[in-house]
């Protein structure tokens, strides 16, 4: 039974108006929670949107690689349950983007825009979830370890935002609040969809998971959320990595793969991230859109509160 509070989290994001990657994180909150029709409804629209290339649910932003994949995941269920030839033409195109058409480093890793050799953090969420749930397994544990290798700190058990091959350096340092939360969560979506076959793969990605959610939960305010760049407190106060992580931090626990030892910061990021909800139903203080640099609502805001609460249900009800 969906609760009032999601309730109106959820009609607050549908009121919104979305890009590629917020059209896909919102479909993906609606089928973890069982709200299967919305969810098909929600990739026929990328369907509609996508451009001949592949890439789903474009609009406005024909620069973005790897975010219209976000929407894969809701478009291999919709193609799952109506069988219909079209949609399943859209998936296969979207994967060809991926696989064969996408620019990448001389290494094979995906950049994330398609007129600058940038990697960056987010793609961990919007390319690897569905290589792995289309099957390309191998290839989503690749993208990942690229990724990781450019933009992962050691010393600060961190991820840097932004990569730049023409520079040969970063673009954006950054230890970005959301955009490691983009990392974490993306690779516990691959952890779920990894073959018995890879298990060496996914006790690694495990261990990157761990690693990364110990790194961040370093800098967790007394109050449960996290500065936007999580190092540094002259940054303002931000509520969606709290969102990101304690849905991490549930699923993990869910599956076994992470220990009751993270109960206690999964459910105070999450009574945080609770209080943040409006009236509206509007998460306030995540990263805003359309610009991502300063507090105030977004679609992956509102997404990430679906995830996190379905995620803890499903922990609490097992």
């Amino acid at each position: 039974m969906e609760s009032e509070l999601c309730q109106r989290v959820k009609m607050a994001m549908l009121s919104m108006q979305r890009y590629s990657w917020e059209q896909g994180v919102a479909a993906q909150s609606l089928l973890e929670s069982g709200d299967y029709a919305l969810a098909i409804l929600f990739a026929k629209e990328a369907v509609q949107r996508q451009l001949a290339d592949g890439r789903l649910g474009v609009m406005g932003n024909l620069s973005a690689v790897t975010d219209p994949a976000a929407n894969g995941e809701a478009l291999l269920y919709a193609v799952k349950t109506t069988n219909d030839p079209e949609l399943a033409s859209a998936s296969a195109k979207m994967l060809g983007w991926l696989l064969h058409r996408a620019p990448r480093s001389a290494e094979g890793i995906l950049y994330h825009l398609h007129d600058r050799p940038q990697i960056w953090v987010d793609s961990f969420y919007m390319a690897p979830p569905f290589l792995s749930a289309a099957g390309c397994h191998d290839e989503a544990v690749k993208q990942i370890e690229g990724f990781r290798k450019i933009l992962f700190d050691p010393h600060k058990a961190l991820m840097s935002h932004i990569w730049d091959e023409s520079l040969g350096g970063f673009a954006r340092k950054a230890f970005w609040g959301a955009g490691n939360g983009w990392a974490f969560a993306g690779m516990a979506r691959v952890i779920s969809t990894l073959p018995s076959s890879m298990a060496e793969d996914r006790a690694r990605l495990i261990g990157y998971v761990k690693q990364g959610v110990e790194g961040c939960l370093a800098y967790l305010r007394p109050d449960g959320l996290f500065h936007d760049v999580v190092d540094d407190s002259s940054t303002f106060v931000e509520t969606n990595l709290a969102q990101m992580l304690s849905y991490t931090l549930f699923r993990g626990m869910k599956a076994g793969w992470l220990d009751s030892s993270f109960q206690g910061c999964a459910e105070r990021m999450r009574s945080a991230a609770q209080a943040k909800v409006d009236q509206f139903g509007l998460v306030q203080g995540v990263c805003g859109s359309p610009y991502f640099d300063r507090a105030g609502t977004a679609t992956e805001g509102q997404a990430f509160f679906l995830l996190m609460e379905t995620a803890a249900e499903e922990f609490y009800r097992q």
